[in-house]
């Protein structure tokens, strides 16, 4: 795959781990930018890769850039995705660009065919991976509707395929892992939701502070309902509405994912961390139905998992560090 040299310059520069992922077929992180159309946000796209390049250095993250020079984008993204080896570890996919919608189909801007929300879902069907999938064009929603699916989160722009503005929360979204004023729990590290939410109120800041009506609200969607829940819905990293379903709500999952993350989250291995992120959702699922039950039989439901949780770190905190990676 060929690169710009603007970016194969930044690449080689802020982000040794680019050079190892020209060997190797498993990424971290794909990033596709779209058709700029004007010069003006050409370099706004810039910025962003840039951001995300300083995100990949500071969590020593492999990377891989397809930019509007190629002469067929599409191609070189299934290319990249449908080759992704079989692993535990999180393959994030963000799109950079413009989007439009038809009223049935949203699709994202490329050079050459563009990237149809339908297309991406059969694209995406038999990667062997859990996806982190970040859709910042206008009128990006609908990839919620055809991409949810279990271990898979979808993070848009907006909320409907009709807010088909040029949107500005892509830009503050790959900022917010490297700024930890974004660290709502102060742990020390970014999360996903923490992301999420941080850049929506960014967001939100822009427009009220230019006395204009908002033309895009993000959505998210980590628990495989399609549904996507926009920042309004949280009280700090928690959510202030409860699922009527079984469903854990979205946002606990997202909190689990940190794309730089602290000493501690380093330590885990990518088989490790499933299976603590695995317990977790357990009780917290144990959580939601806590007032059903007596305090004798929740305390009897989450002791196993608490006993196992404390295993897993003790044995995460005396492995080898070989054997963290």
């Amino acid at each position: 795959m060929r690169i710009a040299p603007f970016f194969f310059a930044l690449c080689m520069v802020l982000c040794p781990a680019f050079a190892s992922s020209a060997d190797t077929n498993t990424l971290d992180l794909l990033i596709v930018v779209g058709a700029p159309g004007e010069k003006e946000f050409e370099r706004d796209f810039r910025d962003e890769v840039q951001d995300w390049v300083n995100a990949c250095r500071a969590g020593n993250k492999s990377f891989q850039v397809i930019e509007a020079a190629q002469t067929n984008q599409l191609e070189q993204f299934t290319a990249v995705v449908t080759n992704q080896p079989s692993s535990e570890q999180e393959f994030w996919i963000v799109l950079i660009g413009h989007g439009t919608f038809d009223g049935k189909d949203a699709k994202f801007n490329l050079a050459g065919p563009d990237l149809s929300a339908t297309n991406c879902a059969q694209i995406l069907m038999n990667v062997p991976r859990p996806i982190i999938f970040v859709d910042t064009s206008s009128a990006s929603a609908p990839f919620i509707n055809q991409l949810s699916a279990p271990n898979r989160i979808i993070v848009t722009a907006t909320k409907s395929g009709f807010e088909e503005n040029y949107t500005r929360f892509g830009k503050f979204f790959a900022k917010s892992f490297s700024d930890l004023s974004a660290d709502l729990d102060k742990d020390g590290q970014v999360s996903l939701l923490e992301a999420f939410l941080s850049s929506s109120r960014q967001v939100e800041d822009f427009y009220k502070s230019e006395r204009r009506l908002s033309t895009e609200h993000a959505l998210l969607d980590d628990n495989g309902d399609g549904k996507g829940t926009p920042a309004t819905f949280y009280r700090g990293v928690r959510p202030a509405k409860k699922s009527e379903e079984d469903a854990v709500v979205d946002g606990f999952r997202s909190h689990q994912i940190h794309f730089v993350p602290n000493e501690a989250e380093a330590r885990l291995s990518p088989a490790l961390r499933k299976k603590r992120n695995d317990l977790e959702l357990d009780l917290e699922k144990f959580r939601a139905h806590k007032a059903k039950l007596s305090e004798d039989a929740y305390l009897q439901e989450i002791e196993p998992l608490l006993l196992e949780l404390a295993r897993l770190y003790r044995d995460a905190e005396n492995a080898p560090k070989e054997a963290q990676k």
